[in-house]
């Protein structure tokens, strides 16, 4: 058990629990496993990340946990029952604290928790009284390796064969969209932990400086002020190399004269930020550099608006792709005769703007949700066009994340610098 965050308000995961009850068909059971300990070599492992849909049902932040939620259970002692991990001597010397079941409790609002020890027991037995048993799939996940909740559902589904098997993913997914106020205020605390650390990037960064040591600055900032970590691999990309959308190799010098493309947010108390922020390396964009990164920010200053209530993500991609054509045109990197008669299936816009512009965020960094639903308020999108030119060495993108409410959207990170002049004037300090 690493925590390192604040204690979360139990309510929220009572409530989450709660909201699930009420979609499950009658006399069902759910089922939640922790994630896996990933061996990462020999007898070592990779840093333990739980189970987003485990965390939101029960705050619950520790390996080889179950919980089961069994609404009509005829016992009432075993309506919503937790397994955790049963520590002693041993285990508290080598790995440290691990919860008690009075901490489990605390934490999560469920009264009845038990040592993992007695799990197949009462499992089998609240099986026997029950007649659907709902698994937890997630459908981002892709991954050649079986998750621990993918092999206990083959495992149950050879021993009670008589029983209907359902979802629980796509109910979650329902409800992890929307989030509550206690869940944006640990976002907003993760935006604002990604703010001290480009601030003091900004304040670093100068000629012949390494990428990774950029890396380094950011993953200080995010460790002193008790994140979680990152909220997925950092992207310091200099030069050519920010022309590549998925580079992680951090590991190349920055020379004057050209941009470093951030793509980078920490997690707090498991809750995603997502920041991309494209600076000059010595202080001052180029006149060509500034152009291109204006355009950008037109097209985003412009997304931005088009996150209200009732919009869908595909109209919205299309609507930014019309924008970004604009600009590609005044940069002089598209023919607006050629654009006219595109194939509207390939729209030449692509060939500088090939991602999309927003996805869901959350729980996770690429959170779930239903991109063919309307938005709705509660959900939180990133917004990041980008213009990536690999013949002038020049990849920018620029992103922030949004709240969407019934008043128009919020920008969570408003307050990080953005401009031209505001990036410019922080690097001269």
């Amino acid at each position: 058990m690493t925590v390192k965050y604040d204690k979360i308000n139990t309510n929220l995961f009572i409530l989450n629990r709660i909201n699930l009850c009420k979609e499950l068909k009658n006399n069902s059971l759910a089922i939640f496993h922790s994630n896996d300990e990933m061996s990462r070599n020999g007898d070592c492992f990779f840093p333990f990340r739980q189970n987003s849909d485990l965390f939101y049902l029960s705050g619950i932040d520790q390996e080889h946990t179950i919980l089961v939620i069994f609404p009509d259970c005829p016992n009432p002692s075993y309506k919503e029952v937790l397994f955790v991990r049963k520590t002693n001597e041993h285990i508290k010397i080598w790995e440290g604290h691990k919860y008690t079941q009075k901490e489990a409790t605390e934490i999560s609002g469920i009264k009845s928790v038990f040592w993992l020890e007695n799990f197949d027991d009462i499992f089998k037995m609240l099986v026997n009284w029950s007649e659907n048993i709902y698994i937890n799939e997630n459908d981002r996940a892709n991954s050649d390796v079986d998750s621990r909740n993918l092999r206990f559902t083959k495992k149950i589904k050879n021993q009670f064969p008589a029983h209907n098997f359902e979802r629980s993913g796509p109910i979650l997914t329902r409800f992890r969209t929307i989030k509550s106020d206690i869940e944006i205020d640990l976002i907003k605390q993760a935006c604002s932990i990604t703010e001290k650390a480009l601030r003091r990037v900004l304040s670093f960064v100068k000629p012949n400086v390494w990428e990774y040591e950029i890396e380094a600055e950011i993953t200080h900032e995010f460790t002193r002020n008790r994140a979680n970590g990152h909220a997925y691999t950092p992207i310091v990309a200099s030069g050519a190399n920010a022309c590549c959308l998925h580079y992680i190799n951090n590991n190349a010098q920055c020379k004057e004269g050209e941009l470093i493309l951030m793509d980078f947010g920490a997690e707090y108390a498991n809750y995603a930020s997502d920041l991309t922020r494209t600076i000059p390396v010595s202080g001052k964009f180029s006149p060509r550099q500034k152009e291109v990164y204006n355009a950008v920010l037109s097209v985003m200053k412009a997304a931005k608006k088009m996150l209200v209530v009732g919009n869908l993500l595909d109209s919205y991609h299309q609507e930014v792709g019309v924008l970004m054509e604009q600009q590609l045109i005044k940069l002089g990197l598209l023919s607006a005769t050629k654009v006219v008669q595109q194939d509207p299936k390939k729209p030449l816009y692509k060939k500088y703007f090939m991602h999309g512009t927003s996805h869901f965020m959350g729980l996770d960094v690429h959170d779930v949700g239903n991109r063919y639903q309307t938005f709705k308020p509660g959900m939180i999108f990133t917004c990041e066009p980008g213009i990536y030119i690999p013949e002038e060495n020049i990849g920018i993108r620029i992103e922030n994340d949004l709240l969407i409410t019934e008043d128009g959207p919020i920008d969570l990170m408003e307050h990080i610098p953005i401009e031209v002049e505001e990036i410019e004037a922080l690097m001269k300090k």
